[in-house]
Formats: structure tokens, C-alpha cells, sequence
């Protein structure tokens, strides 16, 4: 490789972190003044919403504008943390952490949450061409996410498949405390 074609793909490496890292802020910017074009310009064309809502970026924002009506009034989204491998010249994966408060009715719900993202270069611009969102807890901000059988206290959200999501999906989490005395844990987590 000659020195040109290595500070090239020094370069492109660089403006590939510096799109990718705007991407989970705009994301929050977009939900939070519910800019329903925006946040799908923020996707991959051939975006997969699921079977219900279908592909592509009018699926995406079918999909939005039914949640974002339904779900919560007003939201924010303030993202604490965010890192990211770059796969090749045009795929990288990542998580972004965020913490999320939700207006619902007389409650402010706040979610700590993670997101497991995919992105592409698509002609030139870094997008999203998959979220997955993860939780660890979602209560009443005048809660404390300390029950470790019930950490989802949002009605809105009660499905049982948020409950064990996160620390528990990684098999990091699961190995590190597997040999530690479950008296410790227990002193740990006020579980009886």
C-alpha cells in the first residue's frame, strides 16, 4: 500500500467515525421533536420494520408515527455513551447507551436503555440499517429500579420479554457472577 492509499484510508476511516458517532444524538434529537423525516433519513433505504410494518423508509415511518402517537407525549432522550467497531469500508456495529424519560399520562417513566446497532455506508452517507433496543429498567421517575423480579413498572411496557434484558444479555455478565457466593449478591441487590 502506498502512502497515499494508506492516509486515504486513514482519512475515510476518520470521517466514517465522525458520521457514525452523530448518528445515536440525531436519533435522539429526531424522537424528541417527533421530525418523523428526519429519523427515517437517519435509516437505510431497505430498512427491515418487521413483518407487521414491512421494509423500507415509509414502513419506518408508518411504524414511528403509530409509536410515537401512542406510546408517550413528550420524551428525552440523552445519550451517555456510544461505541462502535467499523466491519469494512462500509459496515460497522455498535451500542449506544441512553437514558430515556417518557411522559405517559400522570407518570414521567424513566428507562436506562442500550441499543445495539447496525450501520452502512450507503452511497457516501453512514445510516442505520438496524436498531435493537434493550432495557434495563423502565419506572417511575419517583421509583427506584431496585426489584430485580419487576425492573419494568411502566404499564405501557409490562411485556414480560423486557424484564431479563439487559445486564443479563451478555454472556460476559452471566460468567462474571456465576462463581461469586449468592449470599454477596444478595447483600448486593436487596433481593431476598
Amino acid at each position: 500500500m502506498s502512502e497515499r492509499d494508506d492516509f486515504n484510508s486513514r482519512l475515510a476511516r476518520l470521517e466514517a467515525n465522525l458520521a457514525i458517532q452523530q448518528l445515536p444524538s440525531r436519533y435522539a434529537l429526531a424522537v424528541d421533536s417527533r421530525n418523523i423525516d428526519m429519523l427515517v433519513e437517519l435509516f437505510s433505504q431497505d430498512v427491515d420494520c418487521g413483518k407487521r410494518w414491512g421494509k423500507g423508509r415509509n414502513a419506518l415511518k408508518a411504524f414511528y408515527a403509530n409509536t410515537l402517537a401512542t406510546s408517550f407525549y413528550r420524551s428525552q432522550h440523552f445519550i451517555c455513551g456510544h461505541v462502535f467497531n467499523l466491519i469494512d469500508t462500509d459496515s460497522a456495529t455498535g451500542s449506544t447507551y441512553c437514558q430515556a424519560f417518557h411522559e405517559d399520562g400522570d407518570g414521567w417513566y424513566i428507562m436506562a436503555i442500550c441499543y445495539l446497532d447496525h450501520y452502512v455506508c450507503d452511497d457516501g452517507k453512514w445510516l442505520f440499517s438496524k436498531r435493537q433496543e434493550l432495557h434495563w429498567h423502565a419506572v417511575d421517575a419517583l421509583e427506584r429500579p431496585n426489584d430485580e423480579l419487576n425492573l419494568t413498572r411502566w404499564p405501557r411496557i409490562s411485556d414480560p420479554r423486557f424484564a431479563e434484558q439487559l445486564p443479563k444479555h451478555w454472556p460476559s455478565w452471566n460468567q462474571f457472577w456465576q462463581n461469586v457466593d449468592p449470599e454477596i449478591i444478595r447483600n448486593l441487590t436487596k433481593t431476598p
